[in-house]
């Protein structure tokens, strides 16, 4: 009779086959009557370089007729997907209800498969219903800033505390926040969802559980990959960060400018140059905010980076966080835990971290526990 390690060679060799096998997956789009425009290009944006990592215009459909566009790729089995549509930006993504932000298409390839995607509208014909910004509190916008090495300028959104203009003699931390367009304003925010950051803190700060604190939010550009990573462009990016938004923060409002009272936050890709940020500048900035971080880019660079760091610990606050349907982050987020344990950080004092089991890629789960790094940077001691 077979023994039990001849069943479990078969096992392992079972299992290896399943994961080599290529599967077939079909994407069809079918957008509604209100959806359709003779001059119309549709795209896919994802978690694979099949889906162009994210980029709204990278993955162009077949176009089959006026009304179907198709997308064909093989996969391993077992992979898992993650996707939106979009006609060429996140300002024209494929919106099912007038009165919600979609949520990520999520796939756990297991057999060829077909799926039909029927968007009712794009998303700018929303925002043009709805122009008013929908903001809690008072937010001062600088235009068009620019910096040396970069390729795009940007705007940013100061959010201020309730009694800044009241208390004129009180200076005030400051937490910066990448992706600035998403972070207030539904009609900014390219999912149509923001992370309602004005409304949490406004309402940890008047429950008194957080400090006072100004929030500048940093629009992100054409170029977000590669200046939210460790490259040439993510050096530039760094450097116009402090050199020219923290510069006119500091200078126009009525800051608290050392490090302890400076934080910065982002999500995905901003998860991991917020965490860049805080361990190349810990002079500057003393607090990190790590949503979803996207520790897989670059082959891992930033995780090998701080695991194989022997210096001295650096004086910083870090939180992390994942979800439990962002596959292709969970082993980043848990390795980065167990490394900054390893260097000397400590659950509650200068480490922070959850795992969200239903949590998705989506502004609609960020702004669910932003109160987290929150109240762990800035909570009233």
């Amino acid at each position: 009779m077979p023994t039990l390690k001849t069943f479990g060679i078969i096992l392992l060799f079972w299992v290896h086959l399943m994961s080599a096998q290529q599967l077939r997956v079909t994407i069809l789009v079918e957008p509604s009557v209100t959806a359709r425009d003779s001059g119309l290009n549709v795209f896919i944006a994802g978690n694979r370089s099949e889906f162009g990592k994210w980029n709204p215009s990278s993955i162009r459909l077949e176009r089959i007729s006026d009304s179907l566009w198709k997308f064909e790729s093989n996969f391993d089995t077992l992979s898992f997907l993650e996707f939106k549509i979009t006609a060429g930006s996140w300002e024209q993504e494929a919106l099912f209800d007038s009165n919600k932000s979609p949520t990520n298409t999520t796939l756990q390839v297991t057999k060829d498969t077909t799926l039909i995607i029927r968007p009712l509208f794009w998303k700018r014909r929303i925002l043009q219903q709805k122009p008013e910004p929908m903001i809690r509190g008072k937010v001062d916008y600088h235009r068009q800033l620019g910096g040396d090495g970069l390729n795009h300028n940007r705007d940013i959104i100061v959010w201020l505390p309730p009694s800044y203009e009241k208390n004129t003699k009180k200076h005030y931390p400051v937490l910066y926040m990448h992706d600035g367009q998403n972070i207030f304003d539904p009609t900014t925010a390219f999912t149509g969802y923001d992370w309602r950051v004005d409304e949490v803190a406004d309402s940890l700060i008047r429950m008194k559980v957080i400090e006072e604190i100004i929030i500048v939010g940093i629009y992100n550009s054409p170029d977000r990959l590669p200046e939210y990573s460790d490259s040439e462009l993510g050096s530039a990016y760094m450097n116009f960060v402090i050199n020219v938004v923290k510069a006119l923060v500091d200078s126009t409002y009525r800051t608290k400018q050392s490090k302890e009272h400076t934080g910065i936050i982002g999500s995905s890709l901003g998860g991991l140059s917020s965490l860049l940020f805080v361990w190349k500048r810990p002079d500057v900035f003393g607090m990190a905010g790590c949503l979803s971080p996207s520790f897989w880019y670059d082959d891992e660079k930033t995780l090998k980076e701080i695991r194989e760091y022997s210096g001295h610990k650096k004086h910083i606050k870090i939180y992390l966080d994942c979800g439990g349907r962002e596959k292709e982050l969970i082993s980043g987020y848990k390795r980065m835990v167990e490394i900054l344990k390893t260097k000397g950080y400590k659950k509650g004092k200068d480490l922070d971290y959850t795992f969200e089991s239903n949590g998705t890629h989506s502004e609609h789960y960020w702004a669910k526990r932003v109160w987290r790094p929150l109240v762990f940077m800035f909570g009233r001691r």
